[in-house]
């Protein structure tokens, strides 16, 4: 455990209706018997940039510099990314070529300080945080969808 506070467990998701299209977010925040879900969305973007936006909204809501966080997602391209030094990578190139640049610099700015663990779930297996942030994300997918189509 980092410093004086329990780890915190973040579970996100993302959604896009179409790619791009619609689309949406969801995160669940547990820490000890505190629990913090939040959600949000765009018009048009992609699953990738939501699924990211979920992890940047979560880490963005945690105020402990010295947090130890563990994330859980369903998307390899968010956590490939991380664990297997592929950000690492696109840093030392400049993000030459690379999609989702201002949202990867935004994660490294709310990652910074912080002691982050991803793991990777498989989506839509029952677990119910990672179902919880399933239906916010679609639900805020579905709102952005209904938006655009009136």
């Amino acid at each position: 455990m980092s410093g004086k506070h329990p780890p915190i467990y973040l579970y996100t998701d993302g959604s896009s209706r179409g790619n791009p299209g619609p689309g949406g977010w969801g995160v669940v925040l547990v820490c000890g018997s505190m629990r913090k879900e939040m959600s949000g969305g765009e018009a048009l973007t992609t699953n990738n940039r939501m699924e990211l936006t979920a992890v940047i909204e979560g880490l963005r809501a945690i105020k402990w510099n010295d947090a130890t966080v563990h994330i859980w997602s369903d998307s390899s391209y968010v956590v490939e990314a991380v664990e297997k030094g592929w950000l690492s990578h696109w840093i030392s190139i400049g993000f030459k070529k690379k999609k989702n640049v201002d949202l990867w610099r935004e994660y490294l700015t709310v990652s910074e300080g912080k002691d982050i663990h991803f793991h990777w779930l498989k989506g839509h297996a029952g677990h119910p945080e990672n179902e919880r942030c399933d239906e916010m994300a679609f639900a805020r997918a579905t709102e952005y969808s209904e938006r655009v189509d009136e």
